[in-house]
């Protein structure tokens, strides 16, 4: 197939670029910069949030036969996933549906599952809004990544505890690896049963908690675990400071929105919830592919190159 892929400079968009690829597909990449990552597609140098960019591009592409979208705010400040998970993504759709094509691959987030904070709701709205429009569509919802919970590999390298919000014990997820990702996204162009479908997924084997991290983190370090629990007032407190300091100064505002955002993460598991039992499912949450966390945490911990996680990081 021919697709068209947002979002390529992204690890996951980067892994997804490089599935296309191996699998057959014909690649068209729109990103604002080079990048040495796609070596196998084609490039398109374009602003991704101008609604201009896309009348041109997809006829100078054209015929497309689906798109996937990776594209996703960089900091979940509340400007800027109305601009990026929402309007930008209404603007490319609106130019698919006119350039006749059929298939729109969506890479969302299972935590819009219970929509709190402006990036989720940014997300979700337009998932709705996808729906919608009658195309066939796969929005894919995946648990936590392993760029994720990467965050504290050095502090533990340098001898300090990993550090647990509350008992450590409250939430759980099943990680999923980009490469394992990128397959089950580019998957969703050629199985049916990955189509017209809102898709959970997760990694394999059994759901983890933050504790459990931990202990493989230190194991794969050689160190006896350590932990310090921080209670999850803490964040409570710095949400209220920075919210009253945002009323004066914007750049208190969006740190207050990141500091929400910890918090979500800190309270939620990554898992499917079941609104019949008011709980999350691990047993509900698929699995994918063949990569584990803790392996990850083993090739780490050796030397190899931990995922870059830009303005997402928490730790």
């Amino acid at each position: 197939m021919k697709v068209l892929l947002l979002g390529a400079t992204g690890t996951i968009g980067a892994s997804t670029a490089r599935a296309l690829h191996q699998q057959g597909h014909e690649t068209v990449c729109v990103l604002r910069a080079p990048s040495a990552q796609l070596l196998h597609a084609t490039c398109v140098f374009a602003d991704p949030c101008d609604p201009k960019t896309w009348g041109g591009t997809l006829r100078e592409g054209a015929p497309f036969d689906a798109v996937i979208s990776c594209l996703a705010s960089r900091t979940g400040a509340p400007c800027d996933a109305w601009r990026v998970d929402y309007q930008a993504h209404i603007d490319i759709l609106e130019a698919v549906q006119q350039a006749g094509i059929k298939h729109f691959v969506l890479l969302s987030a299972i935590c819009v599952q219970k929509p709190r904070l402006a990036f989720q709701k940014a997300k979700l709205r337009f998932e709705q809004a996808l729906m919608a429009t009658g195309m066939t569509y796969s929005i894919v919802r995946p648990t936590a990544y392993f760029k994720s919970l990467s965050g504290q590999l050095e502090r533990v390298k340098n001898g300090k505890a990993f550090l647990v919000f509350g008992d450590g014990l409250g939430t759980a997820c099943k990680p999923i690896s980009d490469r394992d990702l990128a397959d089950y996204l580019t998957g969703c162009l050629t199985d049916p049963n990955r189509q017209q479908k809102i898709l959970p997924i997760g990694g394999p084997g059994d759901a983890i908690t933050p504790i459990a991290q931990g202990e493989a983190l230190f194991k794969a370090l050689g160190q006896p675990a350590r932990f310090t629990h921080v209670p999850v007032r803490l964040l409570d407190v710095i949400i209220g400071v920075l919210s009253v300091m945002g009323r004066l100064f914007p750049a208190a505002a969006d740190k207050a929105e990141l500091a929400k955002i910890g918090r979500y993460y800190a309270t939620e598991s990554m898992l499917v919830w079941d609104p019949q039992t008011n709980q999350y499912s691990a047993d509900a949450t698929p699995s994918h592919g063949r990569d584990h966390l803790f392996d990850a945490y083993a090739h780490w911990a050796h030397g190899e190159a931990v995922p870059e996680r830009r303005e997402h990081a928490v730790f």
